[in-house]
């Protein structure tokens, strides 16, 4: 099998409608809502515009909306391709992206109906910890192979520490323990894991080029789990600190990494692996701020921003501009 997130159906030519659709499209639910969050935040600590932060808000509400309604039609139209697509080794862990998903939106959701907010976070949350227990079932029955511990692996780590990122703006803070299983879970299996992927980097063949994005996946637990440690906590002390610190050194090791990708692989729709882990970033560094103002955190915090900004409207641009002349199958390869 190949080493490939897009394996199942690349190739095979699976019939039915939208049968070529990546589940892992749901990133680019992620990366918009990851944004909105952080441009809300930016609102609190600088007064930048409401207003941007709401609109990015609302097409990521439409994102979900499209790509929901897509992969829906094939999951009616080609079972099979996701059948497929969820048993591969790599990117049955993109199914994560889905009950992600469910669990930032109600950030955005909850000024609007706190009740349907609710609902949403806890489909989310029931989902993805079932999920979450799947997958390492999976892991721990079926023996696995060196080649397949990619980036991907850490979607379902990031999805438990989702879990209490939005329960304040929910109003769900007397279940604490939530809170603490969420961030429990996500950093324990953060360690092997990303020890697992790392080696496999060091030691194996490189990623193919089609995989270079999904690098940027292993900011996430840094990052996420400096947001949800210090939801869960409600401070900053010396470890939210330390899980920044670790967030900003993997940051530009991995745009190092990334620096030529632009130049020399076409653009896909695999590349929105990159937005969620800089929006993540870019909402750590805004709490970090919003508790030690300070001239070198704001200034770490506007830059940071500003990157995950100008990447997700590229990612987004090139994915309208895609869709519309038709090539959303070829973007999808």
């Amino acid at each position: 099998m190949r080493n490939d997130i897009h394996a199942p159906t690349a190739g095979e030519s699976p019939t039915g409608v939208l049968a070529y659709l990546p589940i892992g499209l749901f990133g680019s639910v992620m990366g918009l809502t990851g944004l909105s969050v952080a441009w809300s935040l930016a609102h609190e600590r600088f007064g930048a515009s409401r207003a941007i932060g709401e609109l990015i808000g609302a097409v990521a509400i439409l994102s979900f909306v499209l790509v929901g309604g897509g992969y829906a039609l094939k999951i009616a139209t080609a079972p099979q391709a996701v059948r497929t697509e969820f048993t591969h080794p790599i990117a049955g862990n993109l199914f994560g992206t889905f009950f992600i998903s469910l669990l930032l939106l109600p950030i955005l959701l909850a000024p609007l109906d706190l009740g349907f907010a609710r609902a949403v976070w806890a489909v989310g949350a029931i989902g993805m910890t079932g999920f979450g227990w799947l997958v390492v079932d999976r892991w721990m029955r079926q023996r696995q192979q060196a080649a397949h511990a990619t980036p991907a692996w850490i979607i379902p780590v990031v999805g438990m520490l989702d879990l209490p990122l939005a329960m304040h703006a929910l109003g769900l803070q007397s279940l604490h323990g939530v809170m603490v299983f969420g961030l429990a879970v996500g950093l324990f299996f953060t360690v092997p894991l990303f020890t697992m992927i790392f080696s496999r980097l060091a030691f194996e063949e490189p990623l193919p080029d089609s995989l270079q994005p999904s690098l940027m996946i292993l900011l996430a637990p840094f990052a996420v789990g400096t947001s949800a440690y210090i939801a869960t906590t409600g401070h900053v002390d010396l470890f939210a600190e330390s899980l920044f610190a670790l967030t900003l050194f993997l940051l530009a090791v991995l745009l190092g990494r990334l620096r030529h990708l632009v130049a020399c692989c076409p653009f896909r729709v695999s590349w929105w692996a990159v937005s969620f882990p800089l929006a993540a970033a870019a909402i750590a560094a805004l709490r970090i701020a919003n508790a030690d103002p300070g001239h070198a955190t704001d200034a770490i915090a506007i830059a940071l921003l500003a990157l995950a900004t100008i990447v997700v409207a590229g990612l987004l641009v090139n994915s309208v501009i895609g869709v519309a002349r038709g090539e959303l199958r070829a973007l999808s390869g």
